[in-house]
């Protein structure tokens, strides 16, 4: 949605889609607003606790039952395992979607990775379709104004039917535009400790075949699984950077996410959005 900046300081009930790579601040941003006042929708915990919540135990009681020991508890029913996922961990989401690569490394063959790869966006497109009854649940339930829609860095594959013609129609969009400085900050983090991705299955078939060639591998068995993420991270900043720029041009507006350090209370939030370019 675009919304002039005095309309938006007007606007009783304020909805705000926030857009941009992991790791801008998003989340960091969501904690400087009062949380009486703003319900703070996080798109990856519904994905996690709705969405993927069965695969996720699924997956982590296979791992069990190889075990004589746990095997024999959970049979038994003599334990349960249930998922811990908060706003601050969302590791149980990332661990399920896991990364290409040898076995024994803990690597997943191409099928099984592109499988988790198309339950994650299903449930990502569902998390952002729920946007609309949260953002009645916040206000009319819960009793808060405003809504705040943190959504994952791979929202931007989504298309206008999956979710952006719903989100632009009732938020204001705003994409936090990393600086080149803060890019390599994010590059470096990826080298440092290589997380799982999500990548649109045509950028992974691509660039998984480069990979493979460019490193004369036969198969992606021989893949070490760190190694393709930290190769391939810099191309993904790349390519949903032009997704980022496209989605806040037709729908919403851009802040430069180094602005973010200077938002301390509400106050500056809103003259964040209000100042944002069209």
């Amino acid at each position: 949605m675009k919304k002039p900046g005095k309309q938006f300081k007007d606007w009783s009930n304020k909805a705000v889609t926030l857009l941009g790579m992991s790791g801008v601040g998003k989340t960091h941003l969501a904690s400087r607003l009062p949380t009486n006042k703003w319900f703070h929708y996080s798109g990856d915990y519904r994905i996690g606790t709705r969405y993927l919540d069965e695969p996720i135990l699924d997956e982590i009681k296979r791992k069990a039952m190889e075990h004589p020991f746990l095997r024999d508890l959970l049979c038994s029913d003599s334990i349960y395992i249930r998922n811990n996922i908060t706003l601050e961990h969302l590791h149980p989401i990332s661990n399920y979607i896991g990364k290409i690569g040898n076995s024994e490394m803990g690597g997943l063959s191409v099928e099984e990775f592109k499988y988790r790869q198309r339950l994650f966006r299903v449930a990502e497109v569902n998390a952002m379709r729920d946007v609309s009854a949260f953002m009645v649940k916040a206000r009319e339930i819960y009793g808060y104004p405003h809504f705040l829609n943190d959504a994952g860095g791979s929202i931007c594959g989504l298309s206008e039917s999956e979710c952006w013609g719903d989100l632009s129609s009732k938020t204001v969009v705003l994409y936090l535009r990393a600086s080149e400085t803060m890019e390599n900050t994010l590059i470096r983090r990826s080298i440092e400790c290589p997380k799982p991705l999500y990548y649109e299955e045509k950028f992974l078939d691509r660039n998984l075949n480069e990979y493979l060639e460019t490193n004369n591998l036969k198969t992606t068995e021989d893949m070490v699984p760190d190694e393709f993420v930290q190769w391939v991270f810099p191309k993904v900043i790349e390519y949903r950077k032009s997704q980022y720029e496209s989605l806040a041009e037709r729908h919403g507006h851009m802040v430069e996410a180094t602005a973010l350090f200077q938002v301390r209370e509400e106050s500056d939030f809103i003259d964040l959005v209000s100042e944002s370019q069209i």
